[in-house]
This record gives structure tokens, C-alpha cells and sequence, in this order.
């Protein structure tokens, strides 16, 4: 098992070496040929290979980012999307750097057709890469083990990835652990759902005594204690968890990137806005921005501003009502704005302000927050920083993701937070904005169901043996979180 890892770890690495080295190749016949010639002082050697050395960095820097080498991960088509954008942003930069060098704007059509040949190259490496990765490595035959709660909405998750996954029974801890142990024998993963901590742990030391793969559902406390701090008293081991949110020094930090980030972006979308608005006003003559109340650092209140996306008076009678797919309510100009996001760029004030960070979790209506936290106490934990106009959640998660999952996905941003993984999130933002997946509404049947019953997800046979998994359409949905829907207080 341990060889077969390794050997996945090698086969991985040499995917990512041939794609880079095709990219490099390409680009280094278009410098040699199309560039290096037509600079003012065109380059002998160390020139050469000092922009060469550059260019595989800078690919290898944001393949990384947007995980454009995870074959066997990641989907083919989000490989490729995040191939593209690589591309985009690494042949834009090269394509500025060599116009520098050059002292005026170089002819920059063979950097396109370079762009476009390096597409094509990598669409077929993604292919290729991909289905040598499964025929060597085919899905692991999966068991899950759940607790008193539904296991329904993590297996239809993981049945959309039925290339990566395959869930072939399920047992409930309740059978006792010695079938479970006799079961868990038979698959080569085993997925632990909503289990008592008491049970889960010896689940866990059985799983690790015998080589056996484990997934987990983390609870609140292990994302806690996976952002603690290593100390050694003499010869024991300690914990340090600080739970004051960010230090001094991050604060420091965020708040800079804050105002640079906030000011240039004010400047460079404000044709985008100008646009924004003007569409808006035009379509029915409404207010073109409205207000929230909204809860940030500390449960501190203030109010956000976005372009309204809905009919006036989408909520006339004050409550809230999450917008649904194909939602009514929402406008021609605020379907197009929210799939874009252009519907946010209001929210780059309140970042000046410093009511809000560019990164963070998203700021909850305040009758939100007062809701949630009666229905999952730990909701005011992501209280410990300033709310943001992207964050962790949002990228990873969904529009759609139920709120006890943001909240996980949100502390697991707090717990590891560093600079740099700001300016990463940041860049992911941009990948995010145009996949459909991230900005999905919520169904009639979320919102009407809060809870289902492992049976609605796998057969009663397999639910009580290990039978093949039979997977039907309806999957668990825990508070229903209305992230974007609008109390429209209107601002012209």
C-alpha cells in the first residue's frame, strides 16, 4: 500500500513535469524566434535562460494555486479551466516583461497564437494524464460508517465524483464496533460521518494499527486544534490553542492589503460599476444599490452595499427568502451581475471603510446570526475576524453550501491563517467567478428539508449490511443558509 502511494506521488510529479516542459518548450521557440531578436540588446545566454528560468516559475507558481496539476483530483475540465487561467495570467505578465526589456509594445500576436497552441497541448495532456492516472489507480472500494445523524448530502456529494469515490456499503456505529471492525476488513476506505468522539477514536487507532485509509467529517473542535501551536514542556507534548482570532501583527498586515487592494480596485472597476449602474436604472428605474445590516468582527452591525440584483421589493414583507435556481425575483441584469459577481463590487467601499477585509466569511444579516447561533451555537465563532468580500468558504464551498458547513470552512480560515494565504485566496477568487458551480441557487427541496435518514440515500439492505450502495436523489441539507438573497433597503 505504502509503495502504491509513492508510486501515485511519482506518477503525479512526472504528469506536472511533461505538461511544464511542453509549455516551457513552446514558449522558449516563440522568445528565440518571434522576441529575443527584436529587443533593443537581444540576449546571448544568461539573458535567455534568466527568462526562461522566470517564465517556469511563474507557470509552476500559479498551476499551483488553481491546482492545474491535480490529475486524478480534480476534474478534467476544472484541470484544463485552471490550466487556462495559468496561462492567461502567465503569457500577460511574460508578454509585459518582454515589452519592457524591449522599451515599446512588442508585436504580441505570437504570444497569442503561443497561448492558443499551449491550450490545445494541454486539453490533450489533460486527456492523456488523466486516463493512464485511472487505469492505474481506479476508485477505492468505500465503506462509510455514520452516527445518529443522516450521512445522505456527503454521499451524493461524493457520488458526483463516482471516478474518484466509490461508496459500496454503509454501517451504522450503532451495530457495535466489532462489526464494524469485521466490516471496514472488506474496503480499502473507510469514511467516518457524524461519529461520537469516543467511538470515532478507536475507529481512528484501529484504522491506523491496520493501514486503512479514513476520511472524516471534522467536528468544530478538531478544526480548532488543527490551527493549535507545538510545545514541548520538558518531555510532554501541549496544544496551544490562542483563540483570540488574528495577532497584532496579521491585523497589521490585512488591514494594508486592505486599503491598496480597495483603492486600485476602486479605480479599475469603476467603468465596470459606472456600467452596472446604468444597466440597473435603465431595466425597471429602480435604485440602483441597496443596504444591509449586516454582523462583522465582534458582532459589530454596520451595513453593506451591493447592486441590487432583485425587483424592487423582493421582500416586502421583511422576511428573508433564499433565492431559489431560476428564482422569479431576480432581474435579466441581476442574473448576468451575480453570475459574475459584478453585483459585489459595491462591498470594495466598506472595505476602505474597514468594515470589511477582502478576505474573510461573508457578513450575515443580523436576524441571521441571532437564528443560526440559537440553531448551531459555535455560528458567532467566525465573529473572531472582520467579515470579507470573498473568502475560504466561498471558494471551496457553494452559494447553496448549508451554513453549519460555511461555518466549518470559515474556522477552518481562522485557524490557519497567514498572509500568504490571503493573496491565494485572492487569486482563487478570480478562478471562481466564472464556474457556474459556485453561485447555484438553492433547490425548493433544500430549503423545504432539513433532514434526511441514511435510508433516503442508500438501501435498507446496505444501510444494515454491506450490500452495494443504491443512491436516490435526495440528500441532506442542514440550515438553509440565504447568502445573497436581499431585504431590499434601497440606496439610490
Amino acid at each position: 500500500m505504502k509503495r502504491a502511494a509513492q508510486c501515485k506521488r511519482l506518477i503525479m510529479f512526472l504528469t506536472s513535469l511533461v505538461i511544464l516542459c511542453i509549455h516551457t518548450g513552446m514558449f522558449w521557440f516563440v522568445w528565440d524566434r518571434f522576441y529575443n531578436d527584436r529587443i533593443h540588446q537581444p540576449f546571448v545566454l544568461r539573458g535567455n535562460w534568466l527568462i526562461l528560468l522566470v517564465y517556469v516559475i511563474l507557470l509552476f507558481t500559479f498551476s499551483r494555486i488553481y491546482g492545474g496539476y491535480k490529475i486524478g483530483y480534480l476534474r478534467v475540465s476544472e484541470v484544463v479551466y485552471s490550466q487556462f487561467l495559468t496561462l492567461l495570467f502567465v503569457n500577460f505578465i511574460t508578454y509585459c516583461q518582454i515589452s519592457l526589456i524591449g522599451r515599446w509594445l512588442l508585436n504580441i500576436w505570437p504570444m497569442v497564437f503561443l497561448t492558443l497552441a499551449e491550450m490545445a497541448a494541454t486539453v490533450l495532456w489533460a486527456l492523456v494524464s488523466n486516463w493512464i492516472y485511472f487505469r492505474l489507480y481506479p476508485p477505492r472500494r468505500m465503506i462509510i460508517v455514520y452516527g445518529n445523524d443522516s450521512a445522505a448530502g456527503l454521499i451524493k456529494k461524493m457520488n458526483q465524483r463516482a471516478d474518484k469515490y466509490k461508496i459500496c456499503a454503509s454501517i451504522s456505529i450503532e451495530e457495535g464496533l466489532d462489526e464494524v471492525f469485521r466490516q471496514i476488513q472488506n474496503y480499502e476506505s473507510v469514511i467516518i460521518c457524524d461519529v461520537k468522539t469516543q467511538l470515532r477514536n478507536k475507529l481512528v487507532k484501529y484504522c491506523f494499527d491496520h493501514s486503512i485509509r479514513i476520511y472524516i467529517t471534522p467536528k468544530i473542535s478538531d478544526i480548532i486544534l488543527r490551527g493549535a501551536e507545538d510545545i514541548n514542556l520538558f518531555d510532554t507534548p501541549l496544544l496551544l490553542c490562542r483563540n483570540k482570532g488574528l495577532t497584532f501583527e496579521q491585523r497589521f498586515m490585512k488591514r494594508a492589503l486592505d486599503l491598496l487592494l480597495s483603492s486600485v480596485a476602486i479605480v479599475l472597476t469603476s467603468p465596470f460599476m459606472l456600467i452596472v449602474a446604468i444597466a440597473i436604472k435603465c431595466y425597471d428605474g429602480g435604485p440602483v444599490l441597496f443596504k444591509q445590516k449586516r454582523c462583522t468582527l465582534g458582532g459589530k452591525v454596520f451595513e453593506i452595499y451591493k447592486f441590487r440584483s432583485m425587483i424592487v421589493d423582493a421582500e416586502k414583507n421583511g422576511n428573508a427568502h433564499p433565492a431559489t435556481q431560476d428564482d422569479p425575483r431576480i432581474t435579466p441584469v441581476g442574473r448576468i451581475i451575480r453570475k459574475t459577481r459584478l453585483d459585489e463590487l459595491p462591498q470594495l467601499f466598506n472595505i476602505l471603510l474597514g468594515d470589511m477585509s477582502v478576505v474573510g466569511p461573508r457578513p450575515e444579516r443580523v436576524e441571521h446570526v441571532e437564528r443560526y447561533t440559537k440553531e448551531i451555537p459555535e455560528f458567532s465563532f467566525r465573529l473572531k475576524v472582520k467579515g470579507g468580500l470573498t473568502g475560504y468558504a466561498q471558494i471551496v464551498g457553494k452559494y447553496n453550501t448549508s451554513a453549519y458547513d460555511k461555518l466549518k470552512l470559515d474556522l477552518m480560515y481562522i485557524e490557519n491563517y497567514s498572509f500568504l494565504m490571503d493573496l491565494k485566496l485572492i487569486l482563487m477568487t478570480i478562478k471562481i467567478m466564472f464556474m457556474k458551480e459556485s453561485t447555484e441557487g438553492f433547490s425548493a427541496e433544500d430549503i423545504e428539508s432539513k433532514h434526511l435518514n441514511i435510508s433516503d440515500s442508500i438501501s435498507p439492505v446496505a444501510a444494515v449490511g454491506a450490500k452495494k450502495q443504491e443512491p436516490q436523489s435526495a440528500f441532506l441539507t442542514s440550515v438553509a443558509e440565504p447568502e445573497r438573497p436581499e431585504e431590499e433597503l434601497a440606496v439610490k
